[in-house]
């Protein structure tokens, strides 16, 4: 039997990022700036196709974190922000002295709910007599959020969106790719996404001048002088140039890497669709097309007849890595007292939910390992 470890979500190398890694080398390009970055912004950018301006830098935090800044946030603001979520959505909102306002989710995407976020904006109004000063809203687990209504609610009360698009490179929303739809979107390309540059993100700017005040911030904030001047305060934010050469030989397989976690998925629906008391995060509509970035669960202990917990135990005993959901932002202790405008759907979905191994790696006998356990949990 194979014992050999299967991992959640393994980066796989192309084979062209050596090329681009070697011309920086060989052009002795080694520094944050280079022929790299500027080529894997371009890709992005085209990629993205919506006239948008794209600045690697060295995280999708990095990302969040300047936009907000452009988007005014200060201390003593709010920024209403998706409760189910990795914590990075969230952190950039405190390290500018703001507070997070907590949207639960919806029940067939698992993300921001607009109905709460209508009362939440509401509520918020009444009570401080300001609008909060951005939306986050969160393309969980490469699911599209419903970004129609969320639009709609945002421009009725004139507050600006930006989008975390960390885990959706590659969905799309009616037609449009996540990450197109904020007046700023953050990209992630830590180890485990859809593609990688070993760590990094980017910001993706709806104007030039957005995209110039990025990189101004992100190398320093150094003014036009002849000398080393700052009138404002910068931070070291920009990808190497060594990194973005491996953006860009990964980009070269962006699309058959989202092909193949939607593979997985189809082959996860079809050996765990029958099974009692186990369902998959899906497509709510043909208006949603994930990226399937990690295929997710959940488990209902009454008809399964094992918990979550007992899944994942199950898998690790096997050597298969698994991770439970994000635990909500309101449900964390570093994040005590913030707002919460919700109905405890992302809770539930917390307490059942289980993501599975989805990495383009994968073989289709390493899944059928998986799927095996499910079916040793039924005898």
């Amino acid at each position: 039997m194979d014992h050999s470890r299967i991992w959640l979500s393994l980066a796989l190398m192309s084979g062209e990022e050596q090329k681009f890694i070697q011309e920086a080398f060989d052009t002795n390009w080694i520094a944050p700036l280079g022929p790299n970055v500027n080529a894997f912004e371009t890709t992005l950018s085209d990629y993205l196709n919506e006239n948008k301006k794209v600045v690697a830098l060295v995280s999708g935090t990095a990302a969040i974190h300047l936009a907000l800044i452009q988007l005014g946030v200060k201390g003593g603001d709010e920024v209403i922000c998706q409760s189910f979520t990795f914590v990075a959505s969230a952190n950039p909102i405190r390290y500018l002295g703001a507070t997070p306002v907590f949207i639960d989710s919806e029940k067939d995407s698992w993300n921001m709910s607009p109905v709460f976020l209508e009362k939440a904006i509401e509520d918020r109004i009444a009570r401080t007599g300001k609008k909060p000063k951005a939306i986050i809203p969160v393309h969980l687990y490469g699911m599209p959020a419903r970004m129609d209504q969320i639009v709609e609610i945002a421009d009725r009360y004139e507050i600006p969106i930006l989008e975390d698009a960390a885990e959706a490179l590659g969905s799309t929303y009616k037609g449009r790719k996540c990450g197109t739809f904020g007046e700023f979107a953050c990209l992630s390309f830590n180890g485990n996404k859809i593609i990688t540059t070993s760590g990094g993100g980017a910001l993706v700017c709806s104007t030039p001048e957005q995209a110039y005040k990025t990189r101004f911030y992100a190398t320093q904030a150094r003014d036009k002088a002849p000398h080393y001047q700052h009138s404002e305060i910068g931070y070291n934010y920009r990808l190497s140039n060594i990194c973005a050469g491996i953006g860009r030989g990964q980009m070269t397989v962006l699309d058959s890497y989202v092909a193949r976690r939607r593979e997985i998925h189809n082959f996860y629906r079809s050996h765990l669709s029958a099974l009692p008391g186990v369902s998959l995060l899906e497509n709510p509509s043909g208006d949603f097309q994930s990226n399937h970035w990690l295929t997710c669960i959940q488990v209902e202990p009454d008809k399964a007849g094992y918990t979550r917990e007992e899944l994942q135990d199950a898998m690790e005993a096997v050597n298969i890595e698994t991770r439970s959901l994000w635990k909500p932002m309101h449900m964390q202790p570093v994040y005590a007292g913030a707002p919460f405008y919700g109905d405890g759907t992302s809770e539930e979905l917390f307490k059942k939910g289980l993501c599975l191994p989805s990495g383009p790696v994968l073989t289709d006998d390493d899944l059928n390992r998986v799927t095996g356990v499910f079916y040793s949990l039924q005898q």
